[in-house]
């Protein structure tokens, strides 16, 4: 498949992953589009004090590529950032990418069987096979805030961190009490004169080890692939065993007590306590790992705000109760828009039909990966293939080997192209909605899982395993193979 030109979108773990698994199969002829201009997605972007992954590092790396040396038992940012970077080099795929390289659609033509991808400042790029590896954490979500635009000090998104700025002596207010914001809060903490902390709906927070891998334990995990390869073993089956996503599993009730004895042990005020104390079941958001940022709500320079915002003046943050607190700066720890697939690209399919037309707000596709009607496209960390607790990369794996197969399969029955069909679409969603409603999700629950209508959209309702297994070979049932022009 010399010949067969495919374009992959993203240079972050998934965009890495794939560019991996095709040169695996033997594909060579495919480039990557990164809208930056360096590789890391995620890792790039989000260089916020405290960034770093609340997935042991052993299982935050790919498993082809293990790394032995990790520093810590959890990865700070910058660690992440260089390994895939040396996976860039170790597995050439830089010749392969093109920077400052923004998408901005594609779309099929069903004559020539090619798909023309449309990039931000230059001539569209004709490709075979599309795959999206753009990944869920890189559009900012924006609070919808009134006075936002008219505020007189600095105001940024944490995954666009001024580091020009120095917080020392600053009134800061930090908005947001998700995964960024209790990284953020107790590394900027001590730095500011005072620090506002607004939480709109407390997090479960479990508490969090983060011990270093000496160097003895390095040099046995460099030397004795076999012992690396047991302890991700070992992590990989606790996390797996995690199934606190489904509703009723008696693991709950087991986390849900660390968590709260964590949050007693560690606030000593019932007034605070309460106010740290979720009001949702858990598992109902993303849970939170972390043994500082109780910590640092309590310090004396800082308050934590449940009263919601009514606005932002030149000068300020007001509550709705008429409070408004002075603030120099303002960091907006309100994370992504991860429901919102394919932000700000336009994919238009065989039918002249875009996708988001196709999806009407509620993103679905078979396995997460493929939508009948756009051929030779493929997703990857698409519609509902979040997991809700082992590492996403054993997901972004699988997908990556599935969609190289599928290419291959083309190959094989020398297809020019391959689509899933309607009959197997319509299969997956009815299962999916069958086995989401067992879960923690549907019960009254809202978060980014979430879309405005309250569908839920990233989450995936099984274990890594399972969709391992479900993605390990390509049903061709499940598929149409056609021929292209001058094919007989």
């Amino acid at each position: 498949m010399s010949d067969f030109p495919i374009v992959v979108v993203g240079t972050g773990f998934s965009g890495i992953a794939m560019g991996v698994m095709l040169k695996k199969a033997g594909i060579d002829s495919f480039t990557i589009l990164e809208k930056a201009g360096d590789i890391g997605g995620t890792w790039r972007d989000n260089t916020y004090p405290g960034a770093a992954c609340d997935v042991p590092s052993h299982l935050y790396c790919f498993s082809f590529e293990p790394k032995p040396d990790w520093s810590r038992f959890f990865s700070p940012q910058q660690e992440i950032h260089e390994y895939l970077r040396h996976c860039v080099n170790k597995y050439d795929l830089a010749r392969h990418i093109q920077f400052r390289s923004r998408v901005t659609g594609a779309e099929f033509d069903a004559a020539s069987g090619t798909w023309t991808v449309r990039v931000e400042g230059r001539e569209p790029l004709t490709a075979r096979a599309v795959v999206l590896g753009n990944g869920a954490l890189h559009a900012p979500s924006y609070p919808e805030i009134p006075g936002r635009e008219e505020f007189e000090g600095k105001i940024f998104h944490s995954a666009q961190w001024d580091h020009g700025l120095d917080l020392a002596g600053k009134t800061v207010a930090v908005i947001g009490t998700g995964a960024s914001a209790i990284q953020v809060v107790p590394a900027i903490a001590e730095r500011t004169a005072h620090l506002d902390v607004y939480q709109r709906t407390a997090p479960w927070v479990l508490p969090r080890r983060n011990d270093p891998y000496d160097a003895d334990r390095q040099q046995v995990f460099a030397t004795q692939p076999d012992v690396a390869a047991g302890h991700r073993h070992e992590l990989y089956e606790m996390f797996e065993r995690t199934t606190a996503f489904v509703a009723g599993d008696p693991s709950v009730e087991v986390i849900t007590a660390i968590a709260r004895d964590h949050l007693e042990t560690s606030v000593a005020d019932p007034d605070l306590r309460a106010r740290l104390t979720p009001g949702q079941p858990f598992g109902c958001q993303r849970t939170l790992v972390s043994s500082d940022y109780f910590g640092a709500v309590q310090r004396a320079e800082v308050d934590l705000v449940t009263t919601p915002i009514d606005r932002i003046t030149p000068g300020a943050v007001r509550t709705v109760d008429g409070v408004e607190r002075p603030v120099d700066t303002i960091v907006l720890c309100t994370g992504f828009r991860a429901g919102d697939y394919l932000c700000g690209i336009d994919v238009v399919g065989r039918s002249g039909t875009t996708l988001h037309d196709r999806w009407a707000g509620r993103p679905q596709a078979y396995l997460g990966l493929a939508v009948p009607d756009f051929p030779n496209f493929f997703m990857l960390y698409g519609p509902n293939t979040n997991q809700g607790g082992n590492s996403i990369l054993l997901i972004l794996e699988a997908q990556s080997q599935f969609v190289a197969a599928a290419l291959e399969a083309m190959g094989r029955v020398e297809a020019a192209t391959v689509e899933v069909t309607t009959e197997a679409m319509a299969r997956y969603a009815a299962e999916l909605e069958r086995d989401l409603a067992t879960t923690v999700w549907t019960n009254g629950c809202r978060s980014y899982f979430h879309n405005a209508s309250g569908d839920i959209v990233t989450q995936l309702p099984h274990t890594s395993g399972w969709y391992r297994d479900a993605t390990a070979s390509i049903d061709e049932a499940d598929f149409t193979f056609g021929r292209g022009a001058g094919q007989v």
